[in-house]
C-alpha cells in the first residue's frame, strides 16, 4: 500500500482529531421582532445526561454557532440555564457536547449578613437588592419592602460595601476620635467606609421605610395594604455564576377574616437583567384577595411615574434619599407577565418618612396559586433616564408575554 505523504497524513489526524462526539441540537426561536441579546433560557439538565449518555456529575460543553463557548448553571430545579441572542423573528442554533467547559466568572451572587441585622442581600452584573431581617424587625424599625443598591460597574461590590461599612477597627477608630472630639477626622471615616456614598461603583441612596419600597407584593382587603414585615427564614436556592435564588417565608398574619396566613416568595435574579423574577403564594387563605406590587413614591418627584396596565407594567422616577448631593435618579418598575387588572397611584393620607404613596399595579390573587411578576431598578449613572426605563420595562413585559421557544434535537 502506498504510504501517505506527511503533509496528507497530517492533514488527515488534524481532521479526525478536531471531530467532536455526535451531541444535542439546541434551536431558540424569537416569536417576536425585538432582538433579543444574552436572554437566559433553560432546558432539563436529565435530557442533556441521557441523549450523552452521562453521569449527573460529568461535564459537557455549550457552543454557538460561532464555535463559541457559552457559559452555563444547573439550578436548583435541574435545568441547565444559559444565555442566547436571537435576532427579531430568528432562530439561534447552540450544540452541547461532552468535554470540559471554561472556567465561568461569577457576575450573580447573595447571602445573608447577619453581621448586618439578617440582611440578604443578592446583585447580578446590573443591579442589587437586599430584604430585611428578623434582627431589624426586634429593633422595632419599620421596613416592609426591597431595597436598591445602585451599581455602576458589572463586578460584584455588595460584598465589600458591606466589609467596608462594618469594619470593626474603622468602627473603633470613629468611636475613639468622636469621646475625644476629633469630629471632622471622625466624619471623614465615616464617609470613606459609608455604602450611602458613592466610591466609584454605586451606592445605597433609595428610601424604603415603612413602604413596600421597590416592587414589594402585598395583598389588599378592601383595599388597604397589608404590609409584610421581614422575612422569619431563607433559604439560597441558586447562587450563581448565572442566577441566584432566594426563597423566603414570613410569620403568620391575618388578611381579613383568615388568621395564619403564611406568605412564601421565591425571587430569582438571572445574569443581565435588571428585574427579579418573583413568585408569591400564600397559604391559609379562603378567598380572593386584591394582590399588589408597589412602588414607593417620595415628596421631591410625584409626577415622574407611568401606569400602563395595558402593556404590563409600572414605573417610577425616585429622586433618591438625598436629591442635592448629586446622586442622580434611581428608576424602579414593575413588570406582569400576565393580567394586571389595575394601575394606580394611591397617595397616603400624610406624608411617612417622606413617602406620599404608591404606584401600584393590582390584580387578584386566587387560593392555591402562585402570583408570579417581575420587579427592580436602574440608575441615571448608568445611562438611563425616563423614557428608556419605560421602554425597557415595556421591552420586558413582551419578552415575558412571549417567551423564546426552545427545542432539543
Amino acid at each position: 500500500m502506498k504510504a501517505l505523504s506527511l503533509p496528507v497524513a497530517l492533514f488527515t489526524v488534524l481532521f479526525f482529531s478536531c471531530q467532536k462526539e455526535p451531541g444535542i441540537i439546541v434551536s431558540v426561536s424569537n416569536p417576536l421582532s425585538l432582538s433579543r441579546t444574552d436572554e437566559i433560557v433553560e432546558i432539563s439538565a436529565d435530557d442533556i445526561y441521557k441523549k450523552l449518555n452521562l453521569s449527573d456529575v460529568s461535564e459537557f460543553i455549550i457552543t454557538d454557532e460561532n464555535n463559541k463557548e457559552i457559559p452555563y448553571q444547573i439550578t436548583y430545579e435541574g435545568n441547565v440555564i444559559f444565555p442566547v441572542s436571537v435576532s427579531g423573528e430568528g432562530t439561534s442554533i447552540y450544540n452541547i457536547y461532552k468535554g470540559e467547559p471554561k472556567p465561568v466568572n461569577t457576575l450573580v451572587y447573595g447571602r445573608q449578613y447577619p453581621e448586618r441585622l439578617d440582611d440578604i442581600a443578592w446583585e447580578n452584573d446590573k443591579a442589587a437588592y437586599r430584604a430585611y431581617g428578623p434582627a431589624l424587625q426586634a429593633t422595632g424599625e419599620k421596613a416592609y419592602g426591597y431595597d436598591v443598591f445602585t451599581k455602576s460597574i458589572s463586578e460584584l461590590v455588595v460584598e465589600d460595601r458591606y466589609a467596608r461599612a462594618l469594619n470593626e477597627e474603622s468602627i473603633n477608630k470613629i468611636k475613639e476620635l468622636k469621646e475625644a472630639g476629633n469630629y471632622e477626622e471622625a466624619a471623614q471615616i465615616e464617609n470613606a467606609i459609608s455604602y450611602h456614598i458613592d466610591h466609584g461603583n454605586g451606592m445605597d441612596c433609595y428610601a424604603v421605610g415603612s413602604t413596600l419600597g421597590c416592587g414589594t407584593s402585598a395583598l389588599m382587603p378592601d383595599s388597604v395594604i397589608a404590609y409584610p414585615y421581614c422575612y422569619k427564614s431563607y433559604e439560597i436556592l441558586d447562587n450563581g455564576p448565572l442566577r441566584f435564588t432566594l426563597k423566603l417565608e414570613y410569620n403568620p398574619m391575618t388578611i381579613a377574616a383568615d388568621t395564619g396566613v403564611v406568605e412564601m416568595r421565591i425571587i430569582q435574579l438571572d445574569k443581565g437583567s435588571h428585574l427579579n423574577k418573583t413568585i408569591v403564594n400564600y397559604s391559609n387563605i379562603s378567598k380572593e384577595y386584591p394582590v399588589a406590587a408597589g412602588l414607593v413614591m417620595h415628596e421631591p418627584n410625584t409626577k415622574e411615574y407611568t401606569v400602563d396596565s395595558n402593556n404590563g407594567y409600572i414605573s417610577y422616577a425616585d429622586p433618591t434619599t438625598n436629591p442635592k448631593a448629586d446622586n442622580g435618579t434611581v428608576f424602579v418598575g414593575v413588570v406582569y407577565p400576565h393580567n394586571m387588572e389595575t394601575a394606580k397611584v394611591q397617595k397616603f393620607e400624610k406624608t411617612v418618612g417622606g413617602a406620599v404613596g404608591h404606584v401600584l399595579g393590582i390584580s387578584t390573587y386566587q387560593p392555591g396559586y402562585d402570583f408570579v411578576y417581575y420587579w427592580g431598578s436602574a440608575w441615571s449613572k448608568c445611562g438611563f433616564d425616563n423614557d428608556k426605563w419605560n421602554m425597557y420595562l415595556k421591552e420586558y413585559a413582551q419578552k415575558v408575554r412571549n417567551p423564546l421557544e426552545v427545542v432539543v434535537k
